[in-house]
């Protein structure tokens, strides 16, 4: 009978070990499925360089500035800077327009500068990923001086030309131009030139194997100094279908579907990673992702070994207010694109960035009394949804637009060329004018507000674009010293995201999805489940999300001295994470 027992106990043994052994290969297999990269779990603050921090009094920011800055970045908890260009370029578009790929910009200081910035930020753990703009380039760039010089000039298919007498080229619509034409005639050689963007960023042709492997040469360039990854401006649009085909009538409903992801787009994307990325730990992205979420997954899809973090528009592309567009249509995009993701690709979590207004004035309220709660609401969703966050400088403080008076006050080429544009046509140039107060990208581009000095502490000089005159109030030193301030709730959301997977890698379920007011949804991983309540009003609002939290406890609010959840109803802008217990 012993032995019997003994036999059985044995059994027991070896059949609890077989699960023990079972459920790490489980656990270690969800790891495998996570596929964990630094790039999933980093937290991105982007930096507009111009607009960062002035050192040298000339009233344009630079490296030097950035430099003297980094403890207070480092301070913020994140893990990556995405520096927006900083070549040389004239600034036609802020530095868009690149004329040299391998110098820095004369208003940001010298390579040296730019040594000594990743020397200090890698020596902070923060990386580098560095903006890189190669579906066109300046005009005044040498390669297109040489294109427009001669029909036979060597560097003449570097760019997409239209020989006169063919007669005009097919239309082709300009995001910048006066009048919304893409081809620009040149008279040296009797041709059109194209150009997506303004007169002054003729594409490049990367049709042209020549072009490509010019760009590849520029990539190692700077990631062999050490750079951790690049995001590619305007690059879905590289790829052209040089047949010019007539487009159809109402392309411009719908621009990114006849002008984005070309014919040849993912060959590029594989090429370059064969060439240059597989050979580096980088993070790459590249901005906009065709027109849905299957488009973007073959952007990332690890299978087709292309880019590996998608950056589409949907998020953003929503009109002047998400008031006016709706909550309900607004979680259905994130959804959806979660749905596409869930098991394999990556993408980027963002509402703010260089091309759009201020996320509080956008997204939330920026009245007095609910800037500061609906800012740190704003902050609560990027930071807890599936995808690497993205986070905009100064959105920490809970900057707002502007809204400049008068036409002369911006230096933005679109919105002054589309005031051009609107006055050669009659058009009502106050109403534009209001307009842009909500949407202009350039309230996203005003000066970081440091302090209550002059010019926010920002420059010395003469600021190249106007500092907001709330700076006296919403600045990095008063809110340092609030220990309930925007700032100091963002630093509280970085370290939870850091330290909790969930936030990061865990499975995304959307609540209550037509709610009007709330957005609800949870996180789990590994049997650890997390709830996020968003309330995206000025007004009470109640939820229904059929969970009981009766065994749970809040983590995070955005109100101070909260206990209890209350009969289902969270306050104006109310943000609360809540962990299940056990």
């Amino acid at each position: 009978m012993k032995s019997i027992i003994k036999l059985h106990l044995l059994c027991a043994l070896m059949l609890f070990a077989a699960g023990s052994t079972s459920a790490q290969n489980m656990s270690v297999k969800t790891t495998q499925k996570n596929d964990t990269k630094w790039w999933k779990e980093a937290v991105v603050y982007q930096i507009y360089p111009r607009s960062f921090k002035d050192s040298d009094g000339d009233g344009v920011g630079d490296l030097k500035g950035i430099i003297s800055k980094l403890d207070y970045v480092k301070s913020l908890g994140i893990d990556a800077v995405w520096l927006n260009p900083i070549y040389t370029s004239p600034n036609d578009d802020n530095g868009y327009d690149i004329s040299d790929y391998r110098e820095i910009m004369k208003d940001f200081g010298t390579m040296e500068d730019f040594d000594l910035l990743l020397k200090e930020m890698h020596k902070r753990n923060i990386k580098l990923i560095m903006d890189l703009v190669v579906n066109h380039s300046s005009d005044e760039h040498e390669w297109f001086k040489q294109s427009r010089s001669s029909r036979d000039n060597k560097y003449r298919d570097y760019y997409h030309w239209w020989p006169a007498e063919k007669g005009k080229p097919p239309y082709r619509w300009s995001f910048f131009d006066v009048n919304s034409d893409a081809w620009k005639y040149d008279a040296q050689t009797d041709s059109y030139y194209l150009h997506y963007f303004s007169q002054k960023q003729p594409d490049l042709n990367w049709e042209n194997p020549k072009v490509r492997y010019e760009v590849y040469d520029i990539m190692k360039f700077w990631l062999d100094k050490g750079i951790d990854g690049f995001r590619m401006d305007a690059f879905q649009f590289a790829s052209k279908d040089t047949t010019w085909p007539e487009l159809p009538k109402g392309y411009e409903k719908n621009i990114i579907k006849y002008y984005g992801v070309g014919p040849h787009l993912h060959d590029y994307l594989q090429e370059m990673n064969r060439e240059v990325f597989s050979k580096y730990d980088i993070m790459t992205v590249a901005e906009g992702a065709g027109s849905s979420p299957e488009d973007a997954l073959l952007f990332v899809d690890p299978d087709r070994k292309e880019l590996n973090m998608a950056y589409h528009f949907e998020s953003v592309d929503i009109g002047k207010h998400l008031n006016d567009f709706g909550l309900v249509k607004y979680k259905e995009i994130f959804s959806r694109y979660d749905e596409a993701f869930k098991d394999k690709g990556w993408l980027s979590i963002f509402i703010a960035n260089h091309d759009q207004p201020r996320m509080v004035s956008k997204f939330g309220n920026d009245t007095p009394e609910f800037r500061e709660i609906s800012s740190k609401m704003l902050s609560t969703f990027v930071m807890t949804m599936r995808g690497t966050p993205y986070y905009y400088y100064g959105d920490e403080l809970g900057m707002v637009n502007i809204r400049f008076d008068s036409i002369e006050d911006y230096t933005d080429v679109d919105t002054r060329n589309k005031y051009i544009g609107l006055k050669n046509k009659g058009g009502d140039l106050q109403a534009f004018l209001e307009g842009q107060k909500q949407t202009s990208r350039e309230n996203g581009r005003t000066p970081f507000q440091w302090d209550k000095t002059q010019n926010a502490g920002f420059t010395t000089g003469k600021p190249w674009l106007k500092v907001n005159p709330n700076y006296e109030s919403i600045n990095v030193e008063v809110q340092e010293k609030d220990p309930n301030s925007v700032l100091n709730y963002f630093r509280k959301l970085v370290q939870l995201h850091k330290k909790e997977p969930t936030l990061i890698y865990g499975k995304y379920t959307l609540l209550d999805k037509e709610n009007p007011n709330v957005y609800a949804y949870t996180r789990e991983l590994d049997g650890k489940k997390l709830l996020v309540l968003l309330n995206f009003t000025d007004k009470n609002s109640t939820y229904n999300i059929g969970i009981s939290t009766a065994k749970s406890k809040i983590i995070l609010d955005n109100y101070t001295g909260i206990k209890k959840l209350e009969n289902n109803i969270l306050r104006p802008y109310e943000a609360i994470i809540i962990e299940f217990k056990q």
